[in-house]
C-alpha cells in the first residue's frame, strides 16, 4: 500500500487536508472511476425519462400512433433497464469507494502510530487517535461514496438544461440561473457548518481522553474521595459538547432546509411558466407532462449537491485530524544501520554500567531516576547510551527494539485469548515458564479455561498484583536479549515477591537483565547492584555489601523493608 506523501511537519491547513482527501481517491481510482460512470449513467437514464414521456404524449397519444406509442414505451424500459443496471453497479462502486477509504485511513494511521511508539501520547491525548478510529474514517469513507451519486447530478443537471434549452430557450435558461443560485445560497452556510463541527471534533476527543482517564483511575478516584468532583468536571465538559452539538445541529438543520425549500422553490418556478408556455401553445401538453417530469426529478439531483457539500466538508475536518498525526515524527530519528553485539550496556549519563550475562539491579533514591535511566537504555529516550562501544543512535532502531525490552507498570493487558496475550506463536513454549517465575500459575488456575480464557480490555477482572504478574511473565515469555523491568513487584505482597525474585534469576540465568527497584528481596539476589543518587551512579557492589559501606543505599533500602513489612502484615 502506498504510504500518504507527509509535507513539513506544521499545524494541518486546509491545503493538507485537501491533498489527503485527493490521495485517498487516487489510491483507488479505478472504483472511483467506476462509481462516476455508473453514477452518470444512473442519473442520465432517469433525467431522459420525462422527455421520452413527452415524446410518447405527442408523437403517440396525441397523434393517435400506436406504432409510435409502443417505440416510445420501448425505449422508455431500455432506460429503466440501464437505471437498474447502472444502480446496482453504482452502489457496489460507491460501498468499495466507502470501505476502501475508511480502511486505508486506518491502516496509514495505525502504521504512524506504530511509527511514532512512545512519541505519540507525548504530544497527542489517547481520545484524539480514538476519535480518528472511530468518527473520522466514516466521514472520510463518505466524501468517497458521494462521488458516484454527485457525477450523476452535476451530469444529469446539464443534460436536463439541454434539453429545457431545446425545447423552450426560456425555461431552460430559469434552470441553468437557478442551479448555480442555489449553490450560492448554500455557501454561507459550509463555513460555520466548518467550524463547528472542528469545534465539536475537538470537545469530544477531550471529552473521551477524559472518560479513558477517569475509567483508569477509578479505583483511586474511590480511595480519595474525588469521585464528585471529577464527576463534576466531566459533567461540565460534556454540557460543552452538548452545546457544540447543538450549533452543529442547527446549523446542519439550516442546511437540510435549504436542500428541500431552494430545489422546491426552482422547481416551483418552472412548473408555473412550463403552465402558463403551454396555455399559450408554446409548448405541446407532452412537452408540458414533460416539464412536470423535470420538476420532480431536479430535486433529486439539486438535493445530492447539497448532500455532497456537507460531506465533503466533515471530511475535510477529519482529514486535517489524521494529517496532524501523520506529520508527527518521532522524536527519536532512525538513521542506524548496524546491529547490536553482546556487550555492555553503558548509560554514560549516570554511569550505570550492564554487563552481559548478569541481573543487574538499579536502586535509585528517586524512581524517576530509575525510569529515566530504563528508557535510556531502551532507547524510549535519548542519551549518551553505548552498547559494546557503539552508541545506541548509530544501531537500527529495529535492532534494538527487537534485542531490549523495556517492561514498566504504564504496559497494558490487552483485550483477547490470555495465551496470545502471553506471547503466542513462538513465545507459547516459554508462557508456561514464565508464568512459574512470575507466581502467576494461580492467576490463571482460577480462570474458568485457563489460558483459553479471554481477557477484557485492561485486564479489568485481575486485581493490580495480578495483573503486573501476568505483564512480568509476558515480558519473560518474550526472552529478550536485555530486559529490563522497572518496579516488577511493586504490587505483589513480600511472600511472593521474594519468590519471584529467586525463580526471576533462574529464569534468566545467563541473559542480561536489569531490575530497577529498592525491594531487598529482590536486591538481595541480584549479581551486581547499582545506588543512584541524584541520577548518578554513587556506588556499586552486592546487596549486603552496599547496606554496610553506602548508608544512603541503606537509608533507601531499609525504607523500602519497612514498607514490605507492612505489606506482609
Amino acid at each position: 500500500m502506498r504510504s500518504f506523501p507527509v509535507a513539513d511537519p506544521g499545524t494541518p491547513d486546509h491545503r493538507s487536508a485537501a491533498r489527503y482527501l485527493r490521495w485517498a481517491a487516487r489510491a483507488q481510482a479505478g472504483t472511483m472511476v467506476g462509481a462516476a460512470g455508473c453514477g452518470v449513467r444512473w442519473m442520465v437514464s432517469q433525467a431522459l425519462m420525462p422527455a421520452v414521456i413527452g415524446r410518447a404524449i405527442d408523437a403517440g397519444l396525441s397523434a393517435r400512433d400506436a406504432a409510435a406509442l409502443v417505440t416510445w414505451s420501448g425505449v422508455l424500459l431500455a432506460l429503466g433497464l440501464v437505471q437498474a443496471a447502472a444502480g446496482v453497479l453504482r452502489h457496489r462502486f460507491s460501498t468499495v469507494n466507502w470501505l476502501g477509504a475508511a480502511f486505508r485511513t486506518i491502516q496509514v494511521t495505525t502504521r504512524q502510530v506504530v511509527r511514532l511508539g512512545a512519541t505519540l501520547p507525548k504530544r497527542l491525548a489517547t481520545g484524539e487517535v480514538v476519535s480518528v478510529g472511530i468518527a473520522d474514517v466514516s466521514h472520510i469513507g463518505s466524501a468517497m461514496d458521494i462521488v458516484g451519486r454527485g457525477s450523476g447530478a452535476v451530469v444529469s443537471i446539464a443534460v436536463a438544461g439541454v434539453i429545457l434549452l431545446t425545447t423552450s430557450w426560456r425555461l431552460g435558461l430559469i434552470v441553468l440561473a437557478g442551479v448555480p443560485l442555489l449553490a450560492l445560497a448554500v455557501g454561507p452556510l459550509l463555513r460555520p457548518l466548518h467550524r463547528y463541527q472542528q469545534r465539536q471534533r475537538d470537545l469530544n476527543g477531550e471529552l473521551a481522553t477524559r472518560a479513558g482517564d477517569i475509567v483508569a483511575g477509578l479505583r483511586v478516584l474511590r480511595g480519595i474521595g474525588g469521585e464528585q468532583v471529577v464527576a463534576a468536571r466531566y459533567r461540565a465538559e460534556s454540557q460543552a459538547v452538548r452545546a457544540a452539538g447543538v450549533r452543529v445541529a442547527r446549523t446542519e438543520s439550516l442546511l437540510d432546509g435549504a436542500q428541500v425549500l431552494l430545489p422546491g422553490l426552482l422547481v416551483a418556478l418552472v412548473t408555473w411558466a412550463g403552465a402558463r408556455f403551454a396555455l399559450n401553445g408554446e409548448i405541446t401538453t407532452g412537452q408540458l407532462v414533460s416539464f412536470y417530469g423535470y420538476a420532480v426529478f431536479l430535486i433529486d439531483p439539486l438535493r445530492t449537491l447539497t448532500e455532497a457539500a456537507d460531506k465533503i466538508t466533515k471530511a475535510h475536518v477529519a482529514a486535517r485530524r489524521v494529517v496532524r498525526i501523520l506529520q508527527m515524527t518521532p522524536e527519536l530519528p532512525d538513521a542506524g544501520t548496524r546491529s547490536p553485539d553482546r556487550g555492555d550496556l553503558v548509560d554514560e549519563e549516570s554511569g550505570v554500567v550492564v554487563r552481559p550475562g548478569r541481573l543487574t539491579a538499579v536502586a535509585a533514591t528517586s524512581p524517576e531516576d530509575a525510569q529515566a535511566i530504563a528508557d535510556r537504555l531502551g532507547r524510549f529516550a535519548d542519551g549518551p547510551v553505548t552498547w559494546s562501544g557503539i552508541p545506541l543512535g548509530e544501531l537500527s532502531l529495529r535492532a534494538v527494539r527487537e534485542a531490549v525490552l523495556v517492561a514498566d507498570n504504564e504496559a497494558r493487558l490487552f483485550s483477547g485469548r490470555l495465551a496470545d496475550e502471553l506471547g503466542g506463536g513462538r513465545a507459547a513454549p516459554r508462557v508456561e515458564a514464565a508464568l512459574r517465575a512470575a507466581c502467576a500459575e494461580d492467576v490463571v488456575a482460577e480462570l474458568p479455561d485457563g489460558l483459553r480464557s479471554t481477557v477484557a480490555e485492561g485486564g479489568r477482572e485481575f486485581s493490580g498484583g495480578q495483573q503486573q504478574r501476568l505483564r512480568l511473565a509476558r515480558a519473560l515469555a518474550a526472552d529478550p536479549e536485555v530486559l529490563i523491568l522497572v518496579e516488577p513487584t511493586s504490587a505483589v505482597d513480600a511472600h511472593t515477591e521474594a519468590r519471584i525474585a529467586g525463580r526471576l534469576r533462574a529464569f534468566r540465568d545467563g541473559r542480561t537483565t536489569v531490575v530497577c527497584t529498592t525491594s531487598p528481596l529482590v536486591l538481595d539476589h541480584a549479581d551486581e547492584v547499582v545506588f543512584v543518587e541524584d541520577g548518578k551512579a554513587a556506588a556499586t557492589g552486592r546487596h549486603r555489601e552496599l547496606l554496610t559501606t553506602a548508608p544512603a543505599y541503606a537509608a533507601t533500602v531499609n525504607r523500602e523493608d519497612l514498607i514490605s513489612e507492612e505489606r506482609a502484615s
